[in-house]
């Protein structure tokens, strides 16, 4: 739980980057976490009207990205919104790392700076100006939305007759609407990544936005 108050609280944002990115007719890009997962990105790019979404389950192609800015300033359209995951990266290439693991005494590197590098790379292959905001942990924080709160709820009564059943070390989870459970190490250390073929990178990219894939020439 969680996810949907972190995509409300980014879609807002990305809400707000479009009134700045219209009247200074600049390229705004959005950076949001989600490690090696794509799903805060896909979802806010979705529900904010991004024109480009760059998540790390489809490598990109800046020129390809690059392309498609330009292709919307020929048809007028002299902005654009990307929102990119703090793990999406360049076909071929590697993901951005902040801080390694080992500076900051964990298992983990800590993953960021793709808006700003992404920026850098547009404003040489465009001449646009472009501005990076990484959301950070706003995006955790504030008020959960009903549905969080709901499913927050849920899952901490039927942790409760785990306990009460002798049931330990299992997971409760969400399968399709209904509250169940899975052993835990089953769940560890794995991560539920975007379909690059699924439906809701289909519907978007039928939306008219980019994914940045080589040769994708979509209008936006």
């Amino acid at each position: 739980f969680g996810f949907r108050t972190a995509v409300q609280n980014a879609m807002e944002a990305c809400d707000r980057l479009h009134d700045t990115a219209a009247s200074h007719h600049r390229v705004m890009i959005l950076e949001v976490m989600g490690r090696y997962a794509g799903w805060i990105a896909l979802n806010t790019g979705i529900s904010g009207d991004a024109d480009i979404i760059l998540i790390p389950e489809i490598p990109f192609d800046l020129n390809e990205v690059n392309d498609a800015i330009i292709r919307r300033q020929r048809r007028g359209k002299d902005f654009s919104i990307i929102v990119v995951a703090e793990g999406a990266h360049e076909a071929g290439g590697s993901h951005i790392v902040a801080e390694k693991a080992a500076e900051r005494q964990s298992d983990m590197d800590r993953l960021g700076g793709v808006g700003g590098w992404l920026a850098r790379k547009i404003s040489e292959g465009t001449g646009m100006q472009c501005r990076s905001t990484v959301l950070g942990h706003i995006q955790r924080g504030g008020s959960p939305t009903a549905s969080d709160r709901q499913l927050a709820t849920f899952f901490g009564i039927h942790a409760v007759e785990l306990i009460a059943a002798g049931q330990f070390d299992r997971i409760t989870v969400l399968n399709g609407t209904t509250i169940t459970d899975v052993p835990m190490d089953s769940v560890i250390r794995q991560y539920k990544q975007v379909d690059p073929q699924g439906q809701a990178v289909m519907f978007a990219e039928r939306l008219g936005i980019n994914f940045g894939r080589p040769n994708q020439e979509v209008e936006l």
